[in-house]
């Protein structure tokens, strides 16, 4: 009886075993997003909590794009706004082409959103709310179009930029702990 039972024991850790073993050697499946990030707004996330996200195209001119191919924009000062029932993305820096001309537009432009009439609605209910603001996330290409991910937001308090440093602490430490 002893023996079934040992051997049993055996071979529930040895499939244990094996599938780990499997699991870490196993290929990620890649999503077939085509989708390159020119730029991140790190600091968004940092200074506000993220309510919701959209998804609008960006109209640029001439040379921005080939800017954006290079990866020469910057979120970070950026903010988006609805007027007059369009949404403008103010604030955002595409760096000049460096074999552009006369051809090259304002680095600081204001560059005009494109949304569908819906969700420019449901903003502008949104935006009218105290607090709340359009922050640009992301600008990424998809399919060779640019894309711009907005994040409606509403501003972080310093209590509570704390309080998240706090938990990705112990979010790491715990990590740390377990992983040996």
């Amino acid at each position: 009886m002893r023996r079934i039972k040992n051997e049993l024991i055996l071979d529930s850790v040895l499939s244990i075993l094996c599938t780990k073993i499997f699991l870490q050697y196993e290929m990620p499946e890649q999503e077939a997003t085509d989708e390159k990030i020119i730029t991140t707004n790190r600091k968004a996330r940092h200074d506000y909590i993220i309510l919701d996200t959209y998804e609008a195209g960006v109209v640029l001119k001439g040379t921005e794009v080939k800017s954006l191919r290079k990866g020469n924009a910057n979120l970070t000062e950026g903010y988006a706004m609805v007027k007059n029932g369009e949404v403008w993305l103010i604030g955002m820096h595409i760096s000049p082409y460096e074999h552009g001309s006369y051809a090259n537009a304002d680095p600081t432009r204001t560059r005009k959103l494109l949304l569908h009439k819906k969700e420019i609605r449901k903003l502008v209910s949104k935006t009218v709310e105290k607090g709340l603001t359009l922050i640009p996330l992301k600008l990424y290409f998809k399919r060779n179009v640019a894309k711009v991910l907005l994040g409606l937001c509403r501003g972080k308090r310093a209590y509570d930029k704390r309080h998240a440093l706090a938990e990705r602490e112990v979010a790491r430490d715990l990590r740390r702990k377990y992983a040996r």
